[in-house]
């Protein structure tokens, strides 16, 4: 069985997505929808996919299209997730899940009524780290996990103007004033993803920017926003706590490692940082650097990437780790290039299995609503000067 997907968005990031569910034996034809159409025919010429329409309007009406998969402006996803669901689409989406916890709630509860497939793709779920980490939490390495960090430290200056120049246009820099705690995934995701716990409340605190460059300005954001980096402290359920970090103007390596994860237990911790990763307990200290380490699948000056701003190539040329388990993946996979700590191909496998296979993929509504609704109430609680706030819940997906 196979069915057909239609790709909503045709920039830089959905480009190296729609080779893999064109090479995927689960999918059929792959169709493309921009609202700069020449960007969706450069896509569709690139990766000899099906064709394009002229509108996700059209795209959603036609029997042709059995799913989408959403790579548009990150304040944008829940509104577009909506409309897929709602035309009878299994969708994919890229994150954030959504940006506010009405757009999240709405987006559970059509997926709750419908039995539609809803994916949010978020990477660090997938993660060396988190992999591994949530293999020994669930043998119980650890011992009781108590305390965790995540990390998003990606600085404006790599490569982040250009894609928000790519994306933004003329008026770039009121969206590259994105709140980083309205894209808190990549910091939650892989915290979460390894801890099956979920987070109740939280109390943040934001730094206000002073680039001095019209970016974070609050009288250009159509956010509102003048924060560039922020923090933020979790209570999860069952005692203990996480913390995240969200930085956008900071001295630190990204194209090296973006996210990063350290997990502390009675038994055993476990930390990473750019370029080490150690397994510690009372006994000593195991370097695990090797364990976690992509092996390049692509090389940065590819032909392939030449869109893509040098700083940010490194994102899109990782191989898998070691930890991963590649045995599931289709054979098709195997020279085709991966992304985001190996995370891409697992992303588009699990996606498409569930879809065929109408079954829960990992990152279901459920677990999306718990990576992202803490994001949502930590920005809130940052611009109330920290103030404690609780975390609203929808439970664990529902049982098949």
């Amino acid at each position: 069985m196979t069915f057909s997907l239609g790709i909503v968005g045709a920039g830089q990031f959905s480009g190296r997505f729609a080779a893999l569910f064109h090479a995927h034996p689960g999918v059929g034809d792959v169709h493309v929808t921009d609202v700069l159409p020449e960007r969706a025919e450069r896509l569709v010429a690139a990766h000899g996919l099906a064709g394009t329409f002229p509108s996700y309007a059209a795209m959603l009406r036609s029997p042709a299209v059995d799913a989408v998969a959403v790579f548009t402006q990150r304040w944008t996803h829940g509104p577009l997730v909506m409309q897929g669901l709602n035309a009878g689409k299994h969708v994919f989406s890229a994150v954030p899940m959504a940006v506010t916890a009405e757009e999240v709630a709405a987006i559970v509860a059509t997926v709750r009524a419908t039995g539609l497939t809803y994916m949010m793709g978020e990477t660090s779920h997938y993660h060396p780290a988190t992999v591994l980490a949530r293999a020994r939490i669930a043998e119980g390495a650890f011992g009781r996990v108590f305390y965790a960090e995540g990390d998003y430290v990606h600085d404006m200056d790599l490569g982040f103007y250009d894609a928000y120049r790519y994306s933004g246009g003329e008026n770039w820099r009121a969206t590259a004033s994105y709140p980083p705690l309205l894209y808190p995934t990549h910091s939650v995701g892989g915290v979460l993803g390894a801890w099956r716990t979920h987070a109740v409340s939280v109390s943040a605190i934001g730094v206000r920017d002073e680039g001095g460059d019209g970016v974070f300005d609050r009288s250009v954001s159509m956010f509102d926003n003048d924060v560039s980096n922020a923090t933020a402290l979790f209570e999860v359920a069952g005692g203990g706590s996480f913390r995240t970090n969200e930085f956008r103007r900071v001295g630190y390596p990204a194209y090296l490692r973006e996210s990063r994860f350290r997990f502390f237990g009675t038994e055993a911790s476990m930390e990473q940082l750019a370029t080490v990763a150690l397994w510690q307990d009372r006994g000593g200290v195991e370097d695990i650097t090797e364990l976690l380490e992509p092996k390049r699948a692509v090389a940065p000056d590819d032909p392939s990437l030449a869109s893509l701003a040098p700083e940010l190539r490194a994102a899109f040329t990782s191989g898998s780790a070691p930890v991963h388990d590649r045995s599931r993946l289709p054979r098709e996979f195997d020279h085709l290039p991966n992304g985001h700590e190996g995370s891409h191909h697992f992303l588009v496998d699990d996606f498409v299995t569930a879809v065929t296979g109408r079954t829960l993929p990992p990152v279901n509504a459920w677990v999306a609503a718990r990576y992202t609704l803490p994001g949502i109430v930590a920005h809130e609680s940052a611009r109330q000067g920290g103030v404690r706030l609780e975390i609203p819940d929808f439970g664990d997906a529902p049982a098949a």
